[in-house]
């Protein structure tokens, strides 16, 4: 079989292809854009890619088109497709019909955290010689990739509430039906697709629907929205974590750096790992729920996740210059980038703490967050927004709302300077953004590492 992806340079489509080849289909694929690091990885795979839509590229004729849910009508490949009545789908439904049949699929679902428990869950399995499959929205380092067929039954899915594609408003979990089912947690997000938080609750309880008797759900029983969600049916057994839950954790270090795990009761044993925050300790309890539906012990899981490395962008250290630290992440969201500043503000004390943030998704772009975001960097001593585009409504208000010191930089060289002239010895900078925030984190290392002196 023959399949063409469009939009094949996305995390989601480029690592679905990537699995398509290893199943042994033939794979090639088109963006806009094709652009490493997914390009050099789809090449080294021997998928053939071509840069741009134009519609002479469905001739030799796929047997079918996977079509990203970035691309929309009036694109000139989709309306050849459509034209020339060429079998399409989604890429949520091809994984679903060619690569999940027959699999137990373990699916991580919630509006944070999906990558990072997605990543823990997948390498569990992997550190108990279950030998998993996965397809995760961002590269684990215990792997170094974002997807792997694996070679057993188990398959890891980050579980997307985003939607399917131009043809499928669903979301993209609706076609995973797994056995196993984190919900994580669930806050209003993804203002350009839902009115409302009730509409993604609707959603979720669709997902809940697909899920077996037998299967499993795993949520933290002080989640409300999750709460609801459940009221309005569930036909699967239930694990709780957190409060009131039967997986508990007890900190023994208030950044969760380390933490004993406690189920039904009773303690399983003491996790020491290179994670923080409260948001890694409810993942870390989550994960270990759904390994242990599959079979593997408590004991086993925390040994593990002691082992864990982390997830590229989450948290992750890039540098350290001139004795700053400079890390990267991922938030995107208030609650996110609070849960995010408070754990690395427990883990390095009373230091300064610089937080460079991008509102760059497209609920950031809406104001959908913007009442938030004030006191999400509450932990921060002093916070740079960075805003080179157009917002739609005036990221100066929230600056002036915020506790802490903030400045608004409309380009690159502006968060520099800010950055040189607040930063000194000891000082940790993090820059959170969903994109490459223009190349910022190599422009900030370069002027660090170039600058004969701090201030």
């Amino acid at each position: 079989m023959h399949i063409h992806i469009l939009g094949i340079c996305g995390t989601f489509m480029g690592s679905l292809a990537l699995l398509a080849k290893a199943f042994g289909l033939r794979v090639s694929g088109c963006d806009a854009n094709v652009y490493p690091p997914m390009s050099t990885q789809l090449q080294q795979a021997g998928i053939d890619l071509i840069e741009g839509y134009d519609p002479s590229q469905l001739s030799p004729t796929p047997d079918v088109v996977v079509i990203g849910n970035a691309l929309s009508r009036g694109n000139p490949l989709v309306e050849a497709v459509l034209n020339q009545n060429l079998p399409y789908t989604s890429g949520p439904a091809f994984l679903a019909q060619h690569l999940l049949p027959a699999r137990w699929v373990l699916a991580v679902a919630g509006t944070h955290g999906k990558t990072t428990t997605s990543s823990m869950l997948a390498w569990l399995l992997q550190a108990a010689g279950l030998k998993p499959g996965f397809l995760i929205g961002g590269v684990p380092q215990n792997f170094g990739c974002s997807a792997q067929l694996g070679k057993s039954p188990f398959f890891v899915l980050e579980a997307d509430e985003y939607d399917s594609a131009f043809f499928d408003k669903r979301s993209k979990f609706i076609h995973y039906r797994p056995r196993t089912a984190i919900l994580g947690n669930l806050e209003f997000d993804h203002a350009d697709i839902f009115p409302d938080l009730a509409a993604i609750e609707q959603q979720f309880h669709h997902l809940v629907r697909t899920i077996a008797g037998n299967g499993r759900i795993i949520y933290p029983k002080t989640d409300a929205a999750l709460t609801r969600v459940l009221e309005k049916g569930c036909w699967s057994e239930t694990d709780t974590t957190c409060e009131g839950g039967r997986w508990q954790a007890r900190l023994r270090k208030d950044d969760g750096s380390c933490f004993e795990v406690w189920l039904d009761g009773k303690p399983q044993g003491t996790l020491e790992w290179t994670c923080s925050g409260q948001h890694n300790v409810a993942n870390a309890l989550a994960a270990l729920a759904a390994a242990e539906h599959v079979g593997v012990s408590p004991a086993q899981g925390i040994a593990a996740l002691g082992e864990f490395v982390g997830v590229k962008r989450r948290m992750e250290k890039i540098a350290e210059l001139r004795g700053i630290s400079l890390y990267d992440d991922f938030a995107h969201h208030p609650s996110a980038i609070a849960s995010t500043l408070d754990g690395l503000r427990k883990r390095i004390g009373k230091v300064p703490l610089i937080a460079i943030i991008e509102p760059r998704s497209n609920s950031m772009k809406l104001g959908a967050h913007q009442a938030g975001l004030p006191q999400s960097v509450s932990q921060a001593d002093q916070v740079i927004w960075y805003a080179p585009g157009h917002l739609g409504w005036d990221i100066s208000s929230v600056a002036a709302a915020c506790s802490v010191p903030c400045t608004v930089a409309r380009c690159t060289q502006a968060v520099i300077d800010q950055v040189i002239r607040h930063a000194k010895a000891g000082s940790h900078v993090v820059i959170m953004s969903n994109g490459s925030a223009d190349g910022l984190h190599g422009k900030l290392a370069k002027a660090l590492e170039e600058l004969e002196d701090l201030p």
